[in-house]
């Protein structure tokens, strides 16, 4: 190994085109390593001047060079010809910064690539063309940069539409808060593709943001909700979850809902419906677990008031079938309560109408009166205008 490292070292501009060229015209080579100060820019710019185009390479990881924009400029030729390239790696110690992402991002536009890792490399802004996405992207990973709202709303791009592809999203430790939350749980709601989403270590995002990611997978408003969550996501991590047996603070509260959440996505992943109903029963039908949750969203009603009469049996069967009878006891309690506030409810509307009913007779009787009045002054005013009319014909 630390032979191949000093003749990497020492190898000439000449050397390192001649290699490029043996690359590019080998019909075998696959994966291709050279990381870990192995290259930088003027070695590279060689380098890809006799690698110019293969279908035969695969994967390349170009990781800890110290690359910079200067170095993806040199790869673009290679990039638009690669007619094979799965993944590339350029992670950690190259500073492509938010203009080398951009070049490299139009050039793969039409590459077959599924991965793509640049993890710390100085990217702060971001530019999707949504005409020329990645056909074949599935991953990407964009740790240990400072991405922002900004670059959400960019990223957002390859989140939406029926023809997305991306299964993994890394955006640990970069500069996001709530609204870049926000638009990424905009772009998610109806998102059939990715499985994993990590957020951990964006100290911007708060309680609010918290809130967002939790009703994405299981918005415990109403039972509707429930079944129209995101289903897909089978990995949600905003918050580490500290070992069983330790107590909970209110950000670890979050996780741990969530993670409940996508844990129903992992089992029924081929099955969406399946995963909705499960969260229904789960938490909509679990007393403990719904209240935890409409703690979490600020959530005040009862969930069996949305449901229709004719269906209670069924489900107090099912809510005795699934969580005992304990939770069968909660639930009747809850009905038999809600029974009453409805009865002292119709109760009240009915005082409320008789104490009306009796103003409208009070009211009916004083317009009678009125009325009569009325029809009197009439006929006196009638009564004089004949004496007068009689007097003028005398």
């Amino acid at each position: 190994h630390g032979r191949g490292e000093n003749f990497l070292r020492n190898m000439t501009d000449e050397e390192w085109e001649e290699l490029g060229r043996d690359m590019s015209n080998n019909t075998h080579l696959e994966d291709v390593h050279l990381d870990d100060g192995a290259l930088n820019d003027h070695k590279i710019s060689f380098l890809f001047r006799g690698l110019t185009k293969s279908n035969t390479i695969e994967d390349i990881n170009f990781c800890d060079n110290a690359l910079s924009v200067q170095g993806v400029r040199s790869m673009v030729p290679f990039l638009q010809n690669a007619n094979n390239l799965h993944e590339l790696l350029l992670c950690e110690n190259n500073n492509l910064q938010s203009e080398g992402f951009n070049m490299l991002f139009r050039a793969l536009r039409d590459s077959p690539i599924e991965g793509l890792n640049c993890d710390n490399c100085g990217i702060e802004s971001i530019e999707i063309d949504s005409e020329h996405i990645p056909k074949h992207l599935k991953s990407l990973h964009l740790s240990g940069n400072k991405i922002n709202a900004d670059g959400c709303r960019q990223l957002s791009k390859l989140l939406q539409g029926g023809d997305s592809t991306l299964k993994h999203l890394n955006l640990y430790h970069n500069k996001i808060d709530d609204d870049g939350v926000a638009i990424l749980v905009d772009a998610l709601q109806n998102n059939k593709s990715l499985g994993t989403l990590d957020l951990r270590g964006n100290d911007g995002i708060s309680k609010q943001g918290q809130i967002l990611l939790l009703k994405l997978v299981n918005d415990i408003s109403c039972i509707k909700a429930t079944l129209q969550s995101n289903h897909t996501l089978r990995y949600l991590n905003d918050k580490c979850i500290i070992p069983d047996g330790y107590p909970l603070n209110v950000d670890e509260e979050f996780q741990k809902q969530i993670n409940f959440a996508t844990r129903i996505n992992r089992n029924h992943e081929r099955n969406p419906e399946a995963a909705g109903r499960e969260k229904v029963i789960q938490t909509q039908l679990h007393s403990s677990r719904r209240s935890e949750l409409a703690d979490l969203q600020g959530v005040d009603h009862s969930v069996f008031s949305e449901i229709h009469a004719l269906h209670l049996p069924e489900v107090l069967a099912l809510v005795g079938r699934r969580h005992g009878q304990g939770e069968l006891y909660v639930a009747l309690k809850s009905l038999v309560m809600g029974l009453f506030s409805s009865v002292n409810m119709i109760e009240c509307i009915q005082q409320e109408r008789d104490f009306h009913a009796a103003k409208v007779e009070e009211l009916d009787a004083k317009l009678a009166t009125l009325k009569e009045a009325a029809v009197a002054v009439k006929n006196q005013v009638d009564m004089v205008f004949q004496s007068n009319k009689r007097r003028r014909q005398i």
